[in-house]
């Protein structure tokens, strides 16, 4: 099997997401999965792509990542592995990764900050007198 390759978004942050035949390991921006994500959560949530196919240890993913928080970062990725492992075999694993919510791009961004008021929403407290 040659190399796989798929773009995962979410917020701010890019993923640039490289499947191939392997033992599992995950590297992100030249580290390992358990270095560059600190928290259980995180790591949780990259990793849950492989657990509903049930591929964990089948394939080695190698992770660019650019701009977004933590959150957003482990989100992109996922969405990225996700995309991936429906382009190595759409019939295996297309029906499950849709099931769990993971082919969908969450395109929720943050507004805007306005002119003329502190924040996208909020307006300075209004005085009467």
């Amino acid at each position: 099997m040659e190399q796989t390759n798929a773009l995962g978004r979410r917020k701010s942050a890019v993923a640039r997401v490289y499947l191939v035949a392997g033992k599992g390991n995950i590297t992100i921006n030249g580290k390992e999965l358990d270095e560059y994500f600190k928290e259980d959560a995180l790591r949780y949530i990259v990793k849950q792509a492989f657990e509903v196919t049930k591929t964990e240890g089948q394939f080695d993913t190698k992770v660019t990542l650019v701009g977004g928080g933590t959150k957003g970062q482990a989100e992109a990725v996922r969405l990225g592995i996700a995309r991936a492992l429906c382009e190595i075999d759409s019939e295996a694993y297309r029906a499950s990764l849709k099931a769990a919510g993971f082919l969908t791009r969450d395109a929720r961004e943050v507004e805007r900050k306005k002119p003329g008021q502190p924040g996208a929403r909020r307006r300075f407290q209004f005085s009467k007198r």
